[in-house]
Parts: structure tokens; C-alpha cells; sequence
């Protein structure tokens, strides 16, 4: 698979310091029951690696130590892995905000005749995938088959109060087809629940626009096609420095299967790790207190993937922030 690292290393994306930490996104494993071709994962059917039963141990310890707001889970598709119904229980005992990130196709996967009921009964947000509402779009880059299930799927959720519901709250994904930046949110989030509606009857809560970071399949895309540098031109050109202190990273830690710590899931993809005391961060860091808070975000020139343009994180593009990030302004 494609190695970015030599590509982005290299970078004059500006300094960033941490906030409190208050999401905790846990990447389960990277089995998935698809292999979409803008996956930075690699995610896919053949991938072994699942989180042991230690580290979910480590992962519930850091919830019960940590003063988070929000529990993030992913993958691969993370309800594949046996510890997902654990984890999402551990989390709302707990009152916090579970959220699935979710390709919807699952849900028709072999062993989870029940999933859909579960995440209901838990009140879980779901953030499933769409990248289109056409089904042309869908499966040039989810695969074949995959834009029929993935309405089925969205029509069971709202069946079961997904989108209508407060407590059940279900938000879309996009991401562009291609070596492009995504179109403006608030328009194509119109768009979306136009078109689901008048053509399914399928509602939603919010769409959340993001950028295809050039990474592991999607980096290998952009590398064959020889699109590699013009794309990385177009992130670094549409760089808004105003997008800079809304960045996720800044109050968001990235878990990886093995219990490793990273700023953020891309960097766990470029293998970026996050520090404590000048040495690699693990899962027991945050379970003993480790300090995290104020500490220097590893960047690298992927970054500008979230301040190109409207901005793009895991909750979509970027509101308009006024807390400085650099960490020369930091006291």
C-alpha cells in the first residue's frame, strides 16, 4: 500500500497545542465488510487487526478516569469486533454520547440481525457513510450493491426513530468522488434531504462534509492517476487560517487497536504517534493522568485536509472558531 509519510512529513502547517480532552475515538480494528476506495484505513474484509480484550479493559479504565464528553467509535467497521456492544454500554451507563461511525451496510451483516435495535435501545448517534445521494456516485466508491443496502439500512433506522427522534440522532457523511475539495455543506445538506426524502421517504438530522485525506487507498488513488501532487497543491492553496483553531485534534484523542495514542485517526494511519514526557503515548498514560492537556499536536502537510476550504473534521466543516490554537498563545 501506498506509504504518504515521505510525502507529508515535510510541512509548514502551523504549530497546534491540545485542549482538554473531550472525545475519546477508539478505532476498534480495521475488519470491515467493505473496502471503499477514499478509505484512509485500509479498511477491508482481509484486515485481521481487532483490538484484545485487554485493551477494551484500558479503553473502559480511560473513560472512568477521563472528564469526556463524548465516546467515538470506528474501525474497519467497528461493530464487527466483539467488544463493541461492551463498549457502547460502558459509555452510556456513564452518560456520555456514544457515537457509531457507521457504513450502514452492516447492518445486514451476518450476526447483526439485532444491531439496529441495540443502537437504538442505547440511544446511540449513528454517522453512517453516504457519500452520495445517487446511486452512480455510491458505488463507483463504496462498490457494487452497496447504495440499495445502504437505503434499506437508513429506512430501518428510521423505522426505529432515527432522525425524528432527539435522542436518537443519525447524521450522513460525504465525502467527494475524486482529486476535489467538498462542495459547501449547508447546500448539499439541502440537497440531501430533499432528494432522500422526495425519492425514500428517508430523514436525517445533519450531513457532515469531509475531506478525503491523501492516505494508505485513496493516497495510492491519487499516486496511480498522477494526481498526487495536484492535489496536494489544492489543500495547501485553499488553507484557511481560520480554520485553524477549530481543528479536532485540539480536544480529541485517537485510540488505535493496540492501544497506541495519536492526535488524530489520520495520524494513527501515518503512524504519528502522540507523546508523554518525550516518548511514545499508550491507553495506561490516560488511565494514570497522563499530562495530554497543552501538549504539541503532531502535524504534518495532510493537515491542511482539514483547514482547506470550510474546514473538515469528524463532525463535518468547521464552525467559525475564536480560540487561538498556536502554541506560542498558549500560558
Amino acid at each position: 500500500m501506498f506509504d504518504a509519510r515521505p510525502v507529508l512529513l515535510s510541512t509548514e502547517f502551523p504549530p497546534l497545542r491540545r485542549r482538554r480532552i473531550a472525545t475519546l475515538q477508539v478505532n476498534l480494528g480495521y475488519r470491515c465488510n467493505l473496502s471503499c476506495v477514499h478509505c484512509h484505513v485500509n479498511a477491508g474484509p482481509h484486515r485481521t487487526e481487532m483490538m484484545p480484550t485487554a485493551v477494551v479493559d484500558e479503553v473502559i479504565a480511560a473513560i472512568d478516569r477521563l472528564d469526556i464528553e463524548t465516546l467515538d467509535l470506528t474501525g474497519g467497521a467497528p461493530e464487527l469486533h466483539p467488544g463493541f456492544r461492551r463498549l457502547v454500554r460502558a459509555g452510556r451507563r456513564r452518560s456520555i454520547e456514544v457515537i457509531d461511525r457507521c457504513n450502514l451496510t452492516v447492518l445486514f451483516e451476518e450476526g447483526q440481525e439485532t444491531l439496529a435495535t441495540f443502537l437504538a435501545r442505547e440511544e446511540v448517534t449513528v454517522i453512517a457513510s453516504l457519500p452520495c445521494y445517487l446511486e452512480e456516485n455510491v458505488e463507483q466508491q463504496r462498490g457494487k450493491g452497496v447504495y440499495g443496502d445502504s437505503i434499506r439500512a437508513l429506512k430501518l433506522l428510521n423505522d426505529l426513530g432515527y432522525g425524528q427522534d432527539a435522542a436518537r440522532r443519525l447524521h450522513l457523511v460525504f465525502n467527494p468522488v475524486g482529486a476535489v475539495l467538498p462542495p459547501p455543506q449547508a447546500e448539499l445538506e439541502a440537497a440531501y434531504k430533499r432528494e432522500l426524502r422526495r425519492r425514500f421517504g428517508i430523514v436525517f438530522d445533519q450531513l457532515f462534509v469531509l475531506t478525503n485525506m491523501p492516505i494508505n487507498r485513496f493516497g495510492a488513488v491519487l499516486k496511480a492517476h498522477g494526481e498526487l501532487d495536484d492535489y496536494m497543491a489544492l489543500l495547501r492553496d485553499n488553507h484557511s487560517a481560520e480554520n485553524v483553531p477549530g481543528v479536532m485534534c485540539r480536544d480529541t484523542v485517537s485510540v488505535d487497536w493496540q492501544g497506541n495514542l495519536y492526535d488524530c485517526d489520520f495520524n494513527q494511519m501515518l503512524g504519528l504517534q502522540a507523546t508523554v514526557g518525550g516518548r511514545p503515548a499508550r491507553l495506561a498514560d490516560l488511565v494514570r493522568g497522563g499530562p495530554l492537556e497543552k501538549a504539541c499536536i503532531a502535524t504534518a502537510d495532510h493537515c491542511f485536509g482539514c483547514t482547506a476550504g470550510q474546514g473538515s473534521s469528524c463532525t463535518g466543516a468547521l464552525g467559525e472558531q475564536t480560540a487561538s490554537a498556536l502554541c506560542t498563545n498558549f500560558e
